[in-house]
């Protein structure tokens, strides 16, 4: 890969857990545990895993809207984490984010033109009031709306329509990169195809870079470059998207992989089901996370060694001691 528009080094993200008359630091929640990866310019990383295991936290720590507890995070050439203030506010504009509920991330008291427009307010992209305007209702009609909409508020548009608005307002400082945070999972599924073939449309019109986080495995199949499975706060596999998904090397994500349905049905498709719960991140377990669930842990080494990402052929990365090898 050339030179990466963002790259993750080590991050770590832990929440603290307080009880007791005084209120003292009782455990920490393992959000996010060591996360480390490149995305390039102009692809679709695709984030995936079951819910609770850090996909949006991990969003969260990049755009820095939550402070991650250690780990570095840079973009193009400057380092996130350690920007000031003033720093941070400039690159806002290069980084933004589509949230997952359309409805709870707009102020109901704002018009569609004050939502879209704020970013514009902020960074001083419009200096006159027309010039407002024309970019707010460009905006509107690029996300297949009508200008007349601004006038309007967000409790008078569908779901599918509030996210169209979110996408607009993720457009309106011309970003870079857009973390797309479940942007279909509340979404019907007509509507769901209508909102991932608009995400591409903006991508190849605008040079975008997504980081398209989904538990929806056909989605992210269907929009992703190259995918990163996370288990746990970790990222157990990662690599081109048709090799992940004909030839998984992380039991995991085998799991995960053989529970998408299939529309077929004369396919037949053998179901691996993992035995018994989830380890909890408030105590996640020594060594490989998954290990405790994992079909072919045979080794001591699986419980005391946590395995790290290694490549197994040109760009597949895999965190198991025994694939990968």
């Amino acid at each position: 890969m050339s030179q990466p528009l963002l790259s993750v080094h080590d991050l770590v993200k832990r929440f603290p857990v307080k009880g007791g008359w005084a209120g003292r630091e009782i455990a920490q929640v393992h959000a996010v545990d060591g996360l480390s990866f490149d995305v390039a310019a102009g692809e679709t990383l695709g984030l995936v895993g079951e819910s609770g295991c850090g996909k949006s936290t991990t969003a969260r720590c990049i755009l820095q809207l939550i402070e991650p507890t250690s780990g570095e995070v840079w973009f193009q050439d400057r380092c996130v984490t350690r920007a000031s203030k003033i720093e941070r506010r400039a690159l806002t504009r290069d980084m933004q984010i589509i949230f997952q509920d359309p409805f709870a991330s707009m102020n109901p008291r704002m018009t569609v033109r004050a939502i879209i427009g704020e970013g514009l307010t902020i960074h001083g992209l419009a200096k006159t009031r027309q010039e407002f305007e024309a970019r707010v209702a460009d905006l509107l009609m690029t996300v297949g709306l009508s200008a007349d909409h601004m006038r309007r508020y967000p409790h008078e548009f569908s779901g599918g329509q509030r996210q169209r608005i979110g996408i607009a307002r993720a457009l309106a400082v011309s970003p870079k990169l857009v973390v797309c945070d479940e942007p279909v999972s509340a979404l019907d599924s007509s509507i769901q195809a209508q909102v991932v073939n608009l995400l591409e449309d903006l991508q190849h019109r605008f040079q975008l870079t997504y980081i398209f986080i989904s538990h929806d495995l056909s989605v992210v199949e269907h929009i992703s470059t190259r995918v990163a499975v996370m288990y746990l706060g970790r990222i157990v596999e990662i690599g081109p998207r048709r090799k992940l998904y004909t030839g998984p090397l992380h039991p995991y994500t085998e799991a995960l992989l053989s529970a998408v349905p299939v529309p077929d049905p004369q396919v037949k498709r053998k179901r691996l089901v993992l035995k018994g719960d989830a380890p909890s991140p408030f105590s996640p377990p020594t060594g490989c996370n998954f290990h405790p669930r994992c079909p072919i842990a045979r080794m001591p080494l699986c419980s005391r060694v946590t395995p790290e990402l290694r490549q197994s052929s040109d760009g597949h990365w895999v965190a198991c001691h025994l694939r990968g090898q």
